[in-house]
């Protein structure tokens, strides 16, 4: 299935497994984000309704493009400026293009079926009595510098 999706004033034609370079978007490498606003879909030549379609995607980084020369000149007015720009993308790679039911039934099928963990109480730790020593038991020369 694809679907022709619409960000940063684009349109892209994306299909599951798909990289797709697009203006920058807030996040971080790693960070899931869903794409809504879908222009049209379709799987084996057969265009699909959109509503509750979203496509998935994962953010891979978040780069520059190559530097672009700026340059101004008048002529006969000793006028030039030279300037560079850098325009900011985010690298996507899309997961799945589906509706919410599919992705929820998809997470279920492939979640792993994991018993719950059965907490141990621990043993507890005996306390050991401080001695404490009596005033005869320090050592006679800090017993003297003590009464002077």
């Amino acid at each position: 299935m694809f679907a022709v999706v619409r960000t940063g004033g684009k349109q892209y034609r994306v299909a599951a497994g798909d990289k797709i370079v697009v203006e920058k978007i807030d996040g971080v490498a790693g960070a899931q984000i869903a794409l809504t606003d879908i222009l049209f879909a379709g799987a084996d030549g057969v265009a699909q309704g959109i509503a509750g379609l979203t496509v998935a995607a994962e953010i891979i980084a978040q780069a520059k493009a190559e530097k672009i020369i700026v340059f101004k000149k008048k002529r006969r007015h000793n006028y030039r400026r030279k300037n560079g720009h850098r325009q900011q993308h985010t690298i996507l790679k899309i997961l799945s293009v589906g509706t919410e039911e599919d992705k929820a039934s998809a997470k279920k099928a492939a979640a792993p079926k994991t018993t719950p963990k059965v907490e141990t109480e621990a043993a507890p730790v005996s306390a050991v009595p401080v001695q404490n020593t009596p005033a005869e038991a320090v050592t006679p020369a800090v017993a003297a510098t003590e009464k002077e």
